[in-house]
């Protein structure tokens, strides 16, 4: 069933949220299946980015191969398969900041609750290519235009700048993260900064913050975090679950159980019971 939750009150939902003072959790949605198995465990957002959207809907790397169609789409497809607020990948924003308007109103279209946008100039994000950022000066105009550009001024807009993760440069992100605040970015999100460096980003900038998760490091060390995304989740599990799965039936021919659960859980008796209502005598 669609779920019925409006896109404002997701949205006033994810602000209220990320001024709790918690640090919220944001789990990676492959698709629409995933993000409902998300929020059936509880969690209170879910996360799209271009990581897993590359992989599940093309499976191709992350590279800079995705286009805003694509990218909108698959919030759109979450979204409309969930009640909680969906916070996006909008990569770059796709268009220079005059013509940024599409770029905002095609998330805010989607039903997205938020929309990050990175500072990153180039492709191959995740390769050892070689790598730039925008000018500090051209990406705050890209904010501002975001920013202005929105309907619903409940709609985040947060700022992400990668030039720690890419030249360890603390206070280019620090200065650069200003320059976004100041351009009006509800978030500043500085990529795989971790503890020491996020308590310094937050000391000299007045924003909430996000991050990613690392490898081996704990919730509790993300404290100082309003929002932790973990971008690859679903999908990793999702690749070695399958894997695991296609080993065990060419080897010895097993065949995954669950169907009855399964079956339960994407409401075939609520279509039964529907069938049954609207029959006609």
């Amino acid at each position: 069933m669609a779920s019925h939750t409006s896109h404002s009150d997701r949205r006033k939902t994810l602000r209220e949220l990320v001024a709790g003072g918690k640090t919220l959790v944001a789990l990676g949605a492959t698709d629409a299946l995933s993000a409902r198995l998300i929020a059936a465990h509880g969690f209170e957002c879910v996360y799209v980015g271009s990581y897993a959207t590359a992989a599940s809907r093309l499976a191709l790397p992350d590279t800079g191969l995705l286009a805003l169609p694509e990218l909108a789409e698959q919030a759109r497809t979450i979204v409309n398969a969930v009640e909680l607020p969906v916070i996006a990948d909008a990569e770059g924003g796709f268009h220079d900041a005059a013509n940024l308007w599409r770029t905002v109103q095609a998330f805010e279209q989607a039903g997205a609750a938020a929309i990050h946008l990175e500072d990153h100039a180039g492709p191959g994000k995740h390769s050892d290519a070689t790598q730039s950022l925008r000018p500090a000066a051209e990406m705050a105009a890209r904010i501002r235009a975001a920013c202005e550009a929105r309907s619903d001024p409940d709609f985040m807009i947060v700022a992400r700048s990668d030039a720690f993760w890419l030249f360890g440069d603390l206070e280019d992100t620090i200065a650069r993260l200003a320059l976004y605040a100041q351009a009006g970015a509800d978030m500043v999100f500085p990529t795989l900064a971790g503890p020491a460096e996020l308590a310094a980003v937050r000391t000299r900038i007045a924003r909430p913050a996000m991050v990613v998760d690392m490898p081996g490091r704990s919730l509790a060390e993300h404290k100082d975090a309003n929002v932790v995304l973990y971008y690859g989740f679903s999908l990793l599990v999702q690749f070695s679950a399958l894997n695991g799965a296609l080993e065990r039936f060419k080897e010895a021919g097993e065949v995954p159980g669950g169907m009855e659960a399964f079956e339960v859980f994407m409401d075939y008796r609520g279509f039964a019971a529907r069938a049954r209502r609207y029959r006609s005598s």
